[in-house]
């Protein structure tokens, strides 16, 4: 038996799967799922595709990693690859779930055990991270202002539409019941409907994060359009349900 980050023996360690929602990263996908392997608490890895049209789906099913497709054609669909990711990390009688970004070019096996050892004492723990000053823009303009407006108990938390988050299958199994949205949407809400049903979370820091994606919009923040609208509407649509929508009367204009 060896020693564990947390000070779990082998025999104490629970099974956990890390989850990789892909749809075109076969620039990135081996090196995520080769770190992912390297943790301590040797994972399984999933890899729930987006029907890429590269060789993502090829690469991750020849170095071992089990992939399965989303199950619907909808894009940007991050929510139904999530959905999809919690239930088969429940049908694996997996007792803890990590969902990580599979573009992210400086992975290191140190993410995945700092945020498996939060979760063996707390409900969800997500990851922060310093990034480019360019980068994150719908966090920045959209969804930190917005949370500090209708939901400021949450407004401490640096990273709310963070990707890489870990919880026990207990937890996403009962948010997973609640209707989650399909879309890009998906982050903020598990972080505002973990907190509203009085789940213990926390950020764990990881460093900083280089990904692939942010080339994408680097010179050009219009790209996220979509995502900055399913963020606020999903957001939106939390402070109606928990009754907060009138606390934007507090915000000075």
């Amino acid at each position: 038996m060896y020693q564990l980050t947390n000070g779990m023996t082998q025999g104490d360690v629970p099974k956990i799967v890390v989850i990789f929602p892909t749809k075109n990263e076969e620039a990135t996908i081996e090196h995520v799922i080769r770190t992912a392997k390297k943790s301590h608490y040797d994972p399984g890895v999933i890899v729930i595709d987006a029907y890429s049209s590269d060789r993502t789906v090829i690469i991750a099913h020849d170095i071992g990693a089990r992939v399965i497709e989303q199950g619907n054609r909808m894009f940007p669909a991050k929510g139904i690859a999530m959905k999809k990711g919690i239930k088969e990390a429940i049908s694996s009688n997996a007792s803890i779930a990590l969902f990580l970004d599979a573009d992210i070019k400086n992975l290191t096996p140190e993410w995945i055990d700092k945020l498996i050892d939060g979760c063996i004492n707390c409900d969800m723990v997500r990851g922060y991270y310093q990034r480019h000053s360019r980068d994150a823009p719908v966090t920045k303009l959209i969804a930190k202002p917005m949370i500090s407006a209708f939901f400021p108990e949450l407004s401490h938390f640096e990273q709310p539409l963070s990707g890489e988050v870990c919880a026990r299958t207990e937890v996403w199994k009962r948010l997973l019941n609640q209707n989650p949205p399909d879309g890009w949407g998906i982050d903020v809400w598990f972080l505002i409907e973990a907190a509203m049903a009085g789940y213990q979370i926390k950020e764990i820091f990881l460093g900083t994060k280089e990904h692939t994606s942010f080339e994408d919009y680097r010179e050009d923040v219009g790209k996220l359009a979509k995502m900055a609208e399913q963020v606020e509407f999903t957001i939106i649509k939390e402070a109606i349900k928990y009754g907060r929508i009138d606390l934007h009367k507090d915000v000075k204009t």
